[in-house]
């Protein structure tokens, strides 16, 4: 291990964990995770960051949050994101009337076998669009809690596995709130980001007009790797170095966010655990086997702002989520050392 005060910048790493073949793999991770996001940037026009967010999210085994205005593109960056790794795609078009047989599947009885038989819902494929999730009743959100967390589906005391890679992308709409029920906190906390695609610059919306006789812009998009090979990134993500002083940093900004004066909620210990998994992924996406401090301040917001909630008061003054994180990360100093 490197002397304590060793720097943490981004061309010193730890020596005993790094080898000439390791550092080939994450160099080869960083130009795969470019060619998928290249790929998804084809269909999704002019959001880089947004989409390279989207896949550190998939590769990490996690389930992205979309809240954003209509018409921005949030389905086909789902269908882009399922084209880019071979896998499949469903949509599921959250309503007050849907129930939660509609999104896991039902179990119908066949009377020539004398057996119920299990047909399988929208739920089972690699990438699941849930359409403006706060339209639907609290129960049936919650038939996405187990789908979530423990890549299954229990109908009828049999549990069914889900395909992998599985990765829900979730939109909401913020502006229309007539008939939406507001996710809870514990669901919230399952998304791994929350983050927004916005409206595209204005070359990029010249060159969506140019060719709008394409109806579909993700459906002509050919795979880079195969489904199973996300499992293989994710594994590789897994092996990226933290320092206990990154670890340590997270830790302290978690601790920062609860005591937050304009903060009712601060961030979870599954928050920390989310923050740390998606650094991970982060660091391998940009070629490195370690994660260093801007990493963690890079992802902030995407990883906080569904976690963190406001107290009322501060809300109604104006105080913003994104504005509050600002602030902690001000508040916390970032390591310049390693720990022994």
């Amino acid at each position: 291990m490197s002397s304590p005060t060793a720097s943490l910048t981004p061309d010193q790493k730890d020596p005993s964990v790094t080898t000439p073949d390791h550092d080939a793999w994450f160099t080869q991770f960083a130009q795969t995770f470019t060619e998928m996001a290249n790929n998804i940037s084809l269909a999704v026009l002019g959001k880089p960051h947004e989409v390279r967010l989207a896949l550190t999210c998939l590769i990490s085994d996690g389930h992205l949050l979309l809240e954003d205005v209509p018409g921005t593109g949030k389905t086909i960056l789902a269908k882009a994101v399922a084209a880019t790794v071979d896998g499949t795609t469903n949509r599921i078009q959250f309503t007050p009337d849907l129930l939660p047989s509609d999104v896991t599947g039902v179990s119908i009885y066949d009377q020539r076998t004398q057996e119920f038989s299990f047909h399988p819902g929208p739920i089972f494929a690699s990438v699941v669009v849930a359409d403006e999730i706060n339209r639907a009743s609290p129960k049936t959100q919650s038939a996405l809690l187990e789908a979530m967390e423990e890549k299954q589906v229990t109908a009828d005391g049999k549990t069914h596995g889900l395909d992998s890679p599985f990765m829900v992308i979730a939109t909401q709409n913020p502006i229309e709130q007539q008939g939406t029920y507001r996710l809870p906190e514990a669901q919230l906390d399952r998304f791994l980001m929350k983050t927004t695609i916005g409206y595209p610059d204005h070359n990029a919306t010249v060159a969506l007009l140019a060719e709008s006789a394409t109806r579909d812009r993700a459906a002509n998009l050919k795979p880079i790797i195969a489904a199973a090979a996300v499992a293989q990134m994710s594994a590789l993500a897994d092996q990226v170095y933290v320092d206990p002083s990154i670890l340590a940093y997270v830790s302290r900004l978690a601790e920062e966010s609860r005591r937050h004066v304009s903060v009712k909620l601060g961030l979870s210990v599954r928050g920390c655990l989310a923050f740390v998994r998606c650094a991970k992924t982060w660091a391998a996406s940009q070629g490195r086997s370690y994660v260093v401090p801007g990493d963690i301040s890079t992802l902030a917001v995407p990883v906080l702002c569904h976690r963190i909630l406001l107290d009322v008061e501060a809300a109604y003054n104006g105080a913003t989520v994104e504005e509050v994180i600002e602030q902690i990360l001000k508040a916390v100093s970032p390591p310049t050392v390693r720990a022994e």
